[in-house]
């Protein structure tokens, strides 16, 4: 929805309006991965929360990946353009940005990753460059989006269709492993 709405604010608003939401969305970004921090932070340290987590992860994994499934039968998909408004495009990236449920859990679920790895510590410096680093990140995938959104709109169906079964495949795979993991 993020990615969408960064298209079409590049489409009906231009670059300035679009970077003015990647701004919005970074800065809350800021605040979500802070949280999702914290909050393995403790996950981590009191394992039988991980268990109940697991399971529901693998029942959140099907339902995504049948999600995706369905989505990539669907039939082409045209960003409209229409006259643009005059909403403020900062205030936009902040309030969906708010409102995008999958971040924390995504960032949980990242640095849960990193660390089985030995790549992230809970330390200031370590939380310090992971959050600052996803923040740019989001903005610079929402740069990009921006700045190549008439290439995009050209080729969405076919994109969109592609990204989504590709996206219902790992999400299967990830609820496998998570089975074989927990049961096996």
């Amino acid at each position: 929805m993020l990615n969408i709405t960064a298209l079409k604010i590049r489409l009906e608003k231009g670059k300035k309006a679009t970077n003015k939401y990647a701004i919005g969305v970074s800065i809350v970004v800021l605040l979500q991965v802070y949280i999702a921090v914290l909050l393995t932070e403790y996950i981590t340290e009191n394992p039988a929360v991980i268990e109940t987590l697991e399971k529901a992860g693998i029942i959140i994994f099907l339902l995504l990946s049948y999600y995706f499934y369905k989505e990539s039968k669907k039939s082409k998909i045209y960003i409209e353009t229409s006259k643009a408004k005059s909403e403020n495009p900062l205030l936009t990236g902040l309030t969906l940005s708010i409102l995008n449920m999958f971040a924390i859990p995504f960032f949980s679920g990242t640095i849960i990753t990193l660390e089985t790895f030995n790549l992230f510590s809970f330390n200031f410096i370590p939380v310090l460059f992971f959050t600052l680093g996803s923040a740019i990140g989001t903005f610079f995938i929402l740069f990009l989006y921006g700045a190549f959104a008439k290439v995009i709109q050209k080729k969405t169906g076919k994109l969109t269709k592609d990204i989504n079964i590709i996206l219902s495949i790992l999400t299967g795979l990830v609820a496998v492993f998570a089975v074989i993991k927990l049961f096996f």
